[in-house]
């Protein structure tokens, strides 16, 4: 198998993150993309980037070395897999901070918001490595 195209780096604790890449995975046949999980114990965050930023939103490192962030990893990575249609709203020029600013809440408050819908690992306020609600 040939490197990846693309890196996306999530947060292995949130479960709404784990659902996305594993949706990720499943479209995934010829290995274009990689994984690294920002909550794992040996986790070293590339050259550039310290864990505090990896952690409020996603990010994701392109073969030739570019840092992409927010949605434009998102968007980065169905295009890649040829899903692209499915995230297409993203890239509409008037809308991306409307949903860019959407994404950041959201990320922000994925703990809180796994907690409020029930989600077992989150149920009792945090998840499950304990990160207290941001």
């Amino acid at each position: 198998m040939s490197d990846p195209e693309l890196i996306l780096y999530y947060d292995g604790n949130c479960v709404f993150c784990r659902n996305e890449t594993a949706r990720l995975r499943r479209w995934d046949g010829a290995g274009r993309l990689a994984f690294a999980d920002i909550a794992a114990p040996d986790f070293v965050p590339p050259a550039g980037v310290d864990l505090e930023a990896l952690n409020t939103e996603m990010h994701a490192l392109t073969a030739d070395g570019r840092l992409l962030v927010g949605i434009d990893s998102l968007l980065a990575a169905y295009t890649l897999l040829g899903r692209g249609w499915m995230v297409a709203p993203l890239r509409v020029r008037v809308l991306r901070p409307a949903f860019s600013a959407l994404y950041r809440g959201f990320a922000r408050n994925r703990y809180r918001i796994s907690a409020l819908l029930g989600t077992p690992a989150c149920a009792d306020g945090v998840c499950a490595n304990k990160h207290p609600f941001r």
